[in-house]
């Protein structure tokens, strides 16, 4: 999931497994689909916040290796590799 930052130009990734996840990162346009580190919050959940320029945005979480598509956007493109890109929206 995401929402907007607490700041400006940012974005809030999230993401909430029902498994025993041990590593969670997210990668976009944003950062040339390198991967990066999500924090583990108190609640279970991993989360980090990007600074990002306005516009649109493609992302997809990596869940223990495997590269996934945002269970809690329902907006996505297809990539060319057969599988989806999640879409987030900057201010």
């Amino acid at each position: 999931m995401f929402t907007k930052g607490k700041k400006n130009g940012t974005i809030r990734f999230s993401f909430r497994s029902p498994g025993s996840d041990q590593k969670v990162q997210v990668a976009g346009s944003f950062s040339q689909w390198q991967p990066l580190t999500m924090k583990r919050q108190k609640d279970g959940s991993f989360a980090l916040t990007v600074t990002v320029p306005a516009g649109t945005h493609e992302y997809r979480f990596i869940v223990d290796g495997n590269w996934t598509t945002d269970p809690e956007n329902d907006t996505y493109v297809l990539n060319p590799y057969g599988s989806a890109n999640s879409v987030a929206q900057a201010a």
